[in-house]
């Protein structure tokens, strides 16, 4: 089947998410003006540098109870945020905390998560993740949105420092066999890294 986007294209549901998968998930800690702490998980997410490491979150639509949702507005108010890896170990506390809870309701505390101080920004790492990427803001793409009365708001993040727990370590290299990342697909299907393989480069 073929369809343009700009037009209905007869499925179901819409099949978009599907045809760019898996994308992994940034449970994104971050902390507001009063130093209400918020976690939140985005699958519009990625590395998009490695030099300096930059990594991108997109925000689409408003908060259900008003205004931007609090991992948008946070960041641009502190300028910074942790983005958290979610192992499969955890994937139904991650599941927790999509719920659209109330501004003032705190996820963690929520989900039975704890946290742990980062050692350059503010908003603190979530303790049980392996890996946590300490960011500051570096820039806010506004995108085009066509969906009346939301936004598409992109959040380029400078990757400052990079915590990982030393028994997802392996010769010295991240063993995601030990992790297996938790990836979002479309509809409300998930995956996990289970069977990484090695395929070198013909230069290599």
């Amino acid at each position: 089947m073929f369809y343009k986007t700009s037009e209905p294209h007869g499925l179901p549901h819409n099949p978009f998410k599907s045809c760019v998968a898996p994308r992994p998930i940034a449970w994104v800690s971050s902390i507001d003006p009063d130093g209400v702490v918020n976690l939140a998980p985005y699958s519009f997410f990625n590395a998009v540098a490695s030099d300096p490491p930059m990594v991108m979150i997109s925000f689409n639509g408003y908060h259900e109870h008003g205004g931007e949702k609090d991992t948008l507005a946070n960041i641009k108010s502190s300028g910074e945020f942790v983005a958290n890896m979610v192992p499969r170990a955890l994937k139904d506390v991650m599941n927790v905390t999509t719920a659209p809870v109330a501004h003032e309701v705190d996820e963690l505390e929520l989900a039975g998560l704890t946290t742990e101080d980062s050692a350059l920004v503010k908003p603190p790492r979530v303790r049980e993740a392996p890996i946590h990427l300490e960011c500051s803001l570096h820039q806010e793409i506004k995108l085009p949105c066509t969906l009346e009365d939301s936004i598409n708001t992109m959040i380029i993040g400078h990757v400052l420092g990079v915590h990982i727990r030393d028994e997802v370590l392996t010769d010295g290299m991240v063993d995601l066999s030990k992790i297996e990342p938790l990836a979002r697909l479309g509809y409300m299907q998930y995956s996990a890294v289970e069977n990484p393989f090695v395929m070198n480069r013909p230069r290599d």
